[in-house]
């Protein structure tokens, strides 16, 4: 018989201690997180000098790294009998590689931070989203999982600001970033960092693992045609969809001083984090498809914008509306994969979901800086290519997705064929 706080309204005062943990240790990270992470592509370029191909390799390494890490990581949490001890690895991992960006000197060492740094990521995801959904009630598992997203994207905004508020205090409103003020940076970035670890070590709890689930398949076997369609639906929009590095990249081609590139990006994230809420629930009303779709489309404009834009204000427009195009699809396209597979395969599809677009992240992110820079002798296309070549690729996406994919978000059409 469930307890009277079970049957309860959800409310903070029934979140137990985990999850406030948890939480305080995502925005401790953030903060550390963000930053950093959209200085190292400024860094690489403008102090380091590599090619945007290179800057390209290292962002879908990172990133692939940390996808395909995520698709073990909750499997071997369940074996171990653990959650918490290799969350606090995760965590610990990323914060004793942050400090290192202080005395990198060459692409190859800051690959190799990047490259630890989002393995720990990969590791700590799953086992600690699983510590918050065996810490509390079914029935408040959704409150939990809101407060711990507002925990990362409020994390994200102050990192930012931090950011910000160095970059004005040590070279005013530059154009490009300085090595010292990287390095400051950096060096700055370790205490939240460490606090994240700390807070985590000292109030989580472990909690008994009650069911086991099986080792992912990397296969496609078992799957019916619906989800393999929307798997390389997800990977062809993903190859035109390289890292949020060239965006940074786009600005600073087009003159904007740094401390502006950080308060745009810092109001990307504030429309994200506004309107990821609502979107998630208007997905439930006029179907995932429908509003993925809408939202493919309107990141053909943005990307297309990215393309023409040939001033600042431009930019701030489309940053704002690159934010309500993060909030329209990333939760919907994750709860379209639990539509189209049957309960005892999401395991097995969400690894495989993650894995694919993983995969694909790194060419995504190499042929941006190839089009844009080239290699070699080759000179590329300019700055606009990577950003028209995205543009068509989600086209291409939304076509499938439209086409291939029944017309009712229950999946009860009769699918047009297997792959």
């Amino acid at each position: 018989m469930k307890s009277s706080a079970t049957n309860s309204t959800p409310s903070l005062r029934t979140l137990p201690r985990n999850v406030w943990v948890v939480t305080a240790t995502s925005f401790l990270t953030d903060i550390s997180s963000e930053m950093l992470v959209y200085l190292i592509p400024l860094f690489l370029s403008t102090v380091l000098g590599v090619r945007l191909s290179v800057v390209g390799l290292i962002d879908g390494i990172a990133e692939t790294t940390a996808s395909l890490v995520k698709v073990f990581s909750g499997w071997f949490s369940d074996r171990l009998g653990r959650r918490k001890w290799l969350t606090v690895a995760g965590y610990s991992l990323s914060a004793l590689a942050k400090p290192l960006f202080a005395v990198a000197n060459s692409w190859a060492a800051v690959l190799a931070i990047r490259f630890t740094d989002r393995l720990g990521k990969g590791i700590r995801t799953a086992p600690r989203d699983a510590l918050v959904a065996d810490s509390i009630d079914e029935q408040h598992r959704g409150l939990a999982f809101g407060l711990h997203r507002a925990g990362d994207t409020a994390g994200a905004m102050i990192g930012l600001l931090l950011a910000l508020a160095v970059v004005l205090a040590m070279q005013g409103h530059e154009l490009t970033l300085e090595r010292s003020t990287f390095r400051t940076i950096a060096l700055l970035s370790i205490i939240p960092a460490a606090l994240a670890v700390l807070v985590l070590v000292v109030g989580a709890r472990d909690v008994a693992v009650v069911s086991q689930r099986e080792r992912p398949r990397l296969s496609l076997a078992g799957f019916d045609g619906r989800f393999k369609r929307l798997l390389l639906v997800m990977v062809l929009f993903t190859l035109g969809n390289s890292s949020d590095a060239f965006l940074v990249l786009r600005a600073q081609s087009l003159g904007v001083s740094l401390p502006a590139v950080l308060g745009m990006l810092a109001l990307f994230n504030l429309l994200y984090a506004l309107v990821s809420g609502p979107a998630g629930a208007l997905s439930d009303r006029i179907g995932r498809r429908r509003l993925i779709a809408s939202g493919w489309l309107f990141y053909v404009l943005i990307y297309l914008g990215f393309a023409k834009a040939q001033a600042a204000w431009q930019l701030w427009g489309l940053f704002a509306a690159y934010g309500l195009y993060y909030a329209l699809t990333e939760g919907s396209a994750k709860a379209l994969v639990a539509d189209v597979v049957t309960p005892a395969q999401r395991g097995s599809a969400y690894g495989l979901f993650n894995g694919a677009i993983g995969l694909a992240a790194l060419p995504a992110s190499l042929l941006a800086g190839l089009l844009w820079q080239g290699a070699g002798g080759w000179n590329g296309f300019g700055p606009a290519a990577p950003f028209i070549f995205g543009a068509g690729m989600a086209l291409l996406a939304v076509a499938l997705l439209l086409w291939w994919m029944p017309r009712n978000d229950g999946w009860a059409d009769t699918p047009r064929g297997q792959l």
